[in-house]
């Protein structure tokens, strides 16, 4: 080994989706959401300015912000955003996560979690689910240096509900606590937001790459005490003063801005989430009660890999994660009514079904 290689880092990589570009393909492996983002998006795409891309951002983000804090009804003071809720949880993660002590997430998780830990050389726990797939809060009640985890869960798309995270944030006034809300929109009993008025510990991580069909423009924010959001845009200016793009910044205000399209195209997606679980259940699928824009699903007889190498033989693509106990599940992204029928009928062969 040569003297220089002793000082390289070396990570294991967060392996992202398949991103396959096929004219014929049905797309249901990474999330993303099947419908356009709001007009008001492309309308401020046709007017945009190009020629203000020669001059650097707002490094404050004021506009974007202040659109964020009017939505939730929190100070602008108390909202932080990013290129994408990735890039916000690794601002939180530097920026909160500095204890002697390992922080604690699921064994079942977003597996982004310990890339990051190991890239920071923050010490971690992973806490088991229970055989349900269930955070059981008990396991968070020793010592740590922060907990993180998403509510809704991915890729189990089980939602927690607010009195389980308020048991947590009881049992660790002295931590950091993060709720990754990435599928929030689409489950029934909403945000911790309000946990925030009494919580100056809770940090509120949520993204537009889902509800506002914005996963291409990469924007994310988080929502915590005053303080909270300081410490991060202090860390945010020692790294990086311009994470946001002009392009970013001004379609991100808009889609904010669009309450109404932002609330119906969630509807249609639980829908169609709703009709898809039957449809599932007759072919003898089984599956978490999904709180989320994906189902998380096992077939009676059929192992899951199977039916994913079939389903990508048909151009269409969920998500498989060979990893312990969840190695017979699949992924399934909703997708249009159209897109979901045609899923349907893809497993119907592959079943044999009639």
């Amino acid at each position: 080994m040569k003297a220089w290689e002793k000082n390289i880092r070396n990570v294991e990589p967060y392996i992202p989706g398949e991103q396959p570009n096929q004219s014929d393909m049905i797309k249901l492996n990474t999330n993303e959401n099947p419908y356009s983002p709001s007009p008001r998006v492309q309308e401020a795409l046709n007017q945009f300015d190009s020629d203000t891309l020669r001059l650097y951002p707002d490094p404050t983000s004021k506009e974007l912000i202040r659109a964020i804090a009017e939505f939730y009804q929190v100070n602008e003071t108390q909202t932080f955003v990013g290129v994408g809720s990735d890039d916000v949880l690794a601002m939180a993660f530097m920026t909160f996560f500095n204890s002697d002590k390992p922080i604690l997430f699921p064994d079942i998780t977003y597996s982004f979690y310990d890339v990051w830990a190991e890239l920071l050389k923050i010490p971690y726990e992973r806490q088991p689910l229970d055989q349900n797939f269930r955070i059981v809060k008990e396991d968070y009640y020793k010592k740590n240096g922060g907990i993180v985890f998403p509510n809704p869960n991915a890729p189990t798309a089980i939602y927690e509900n607010r009195s389980l995270i308020e048991d947590i944030l009881q049992h660790n006034q002295e931590s950091i606590v993060i709720i990754d809300e990435a599928y929030v929109d689409f489950a029934k009993d909403g945000s911790a937001l309000p946990l925030l008025q009494e919580y100056e510990n809770l940090l509120i991580v949520q993204t537009f790459s889902k509800s506002r069909s914005m996963a291409g423009m990469r924007i994310g924010f988080a929502i915590g005490s005053e303080q909270l959001i300081q410490a991060m845009n202090n860390v945010r200016n020692s790294f990086n003063s311009y994470t946001m793009s002009r392009l970013a910044l001004r379609l991100g205000t808009e889609a904010v801005k669009d309450k109404d399209y932002f609330e119906a195209c969630i509807n249609r997606i639980i829908l169609t989430r709703e009709k898809t679980k039957c449809q599932l259940k007759e072919l003898g699928f089984s599956f978490t009660d999904s709180q989320t824009n994906f189902i998380f699903a096992t077939h009676a007889t059929k192992p899951a890999k199977e039916i994913f190498e079939a389903l990508k033989e048909r151009h269409i693509y969920v998500r498989y994660f060979n990893k312990p106990r969840i190695n017979n599940y699949l992924r399934i992204t909703i997708g249009t009514n159209e897109q979901m029928e045609m899923f349907i009928q893809a497993l119907r062969e592959i079943l044999e079904v009639e």
